[in-house]
């Protein structure tokens, strides 16, 4: 069988599934509470895909070459049941099977998602400062219980990486001492630099913290070694510790972009087929789904769609890019 690719020589191996649109906090970065407040009309729950239906498009995803596939929303741990849906996922052979967390329900869900066959787990945590953390996620919530579900994940044997997006005049202050925090734990810590997904976070290019600037800081007190990446398209920049105490990586979209090694897919809650995080527009699929296409017909779409792929937005950038109209992070994850 031929590789599926885009019109940029990039296959499809990564798949993004996001299961709700839904949160339990209003970062500052994605979620701002004068959007997304009380009254905001989410996705009724018979638009969402059903769990039936992610898995039968996974399923199919991975028969088209898709190799890891990472659970998002908004919030998946808030979506009712959702160790079911990782279990069905876990049983799809040689699926490198993830999950995004904001670590908030964590600590009650990690054993259930570790024993129904979770590969590892990913948890948003921009500050260590608890009033920092509070702002930035806008719902008073302490960070003591974000690194109770970090060790709760950790106990039930799931590896865990942890994620921080760096915003000027915000966070930048957290980050060495989150570097000497998780140093030595045996988690890596990811710094990701603040870009301008959506069109309701107030973007600007002054609140980036450029990568180089985030090594730096860190070097200030822990030289560091770059490290080869691990497979083709790996987004995440790395550096080890040389005293051996673990490795750090940081993700450079807007400073550094990595467009021409971009693998990735997006599925929204509903259903609809984005193939970049600042996309536009989406593809319907699950009118497919729900009209009782066959797997082949399904198939023979998303491939269309992939073989057509010219995105290449962060390479892109500019003036004129930064007001268009794009999907939200909240909808399509991060």
């Amino acid at each position: 069988m031929s590789v599926l690719a885009d019109t940029l020589h990039r296959p499809l191996r990564d798949l993004r599934i996001s299961i709700t649109g839904r949160c339990n906090f209003r970062c500052v970065y994605c979620m701002p509470k004068e959007v997304y407040g009380r009254d905001y009309a989410f996705l009724p729950r018979r638009d969402l895909l059903s769990f039936e239906e992610i898995a039968r498009l996974a399923r199919i995803f991975v028969g088209l070459g898709v190799e890891k596939i990472r659970l998002t929303g908004g919030e998946p741990l808030i979506r009712r049941n959702v160790e079911h849906l990782v279990e069905v996922l876990a049983a799809v052979p040689g699926l490198d099977l993830t999950l995004t967390t904001n670590g908030a329900v964590l600590a009650q869900k990690a054993e259930a998602l570790a024993a129904a066959g979770l590969g590892r787990i990913t948890v948003s945590l921009d500050s260590l400062d608890d009033e920092t953390f509070r702002a930035m996620n806008d719902v008073d919530f302490p960070v003591a219980r974000v690194l109770e579900g970090i060790d709760a994940a950790a106990a039930a044997g799931l590896p865990v990486k942890v994620n921080a997006v760096v915003k000027r005049g915000l966070n930048e202050e957290s980050v060495l001492a989150m570097a000497r925090h998780f140093r030595g734990s045996g988690h890596v810590l990811r710094f990701i630099e603040y870009m301008d997904v959506g069109s309701t976070n107030g973007w600007r290019l002054d609140d980036v913290v450029p990568a180089g600037e985030i090594v730096a800081a860190i070097e200030t007190e822990f030289p560091l070694d770059t490290v080869p990446p691990r497979y083709p398209g790996e987004v995440a920049e790395r550096y080890r510790y040389r005293d051996g105490a673990g490795e750090i990586g940081v993700i450079a979209s807007v400073t550094r972009p990595f467009c021409g090694a971009c693998t990735r897919a997006r599925l929204s809650a509903e259903g609809s087929l984005y193939t970049c995080l600042f996309a536009t527009s989406g593809h319907d699929l699950r009118a497919l789904v729900r009209a009782e296409g066959e797997d082949a017909e399904i198939a023979a779409a998303i491939e269309g769609i992939w073989r057509v792929r010219a995105d290449r937005y962060s390479e892109l950038r500019s003036a004129a890019t930064r007001d268009a109209p794009k999907v939200e992070m909240s909808y399509i994850g991060g």
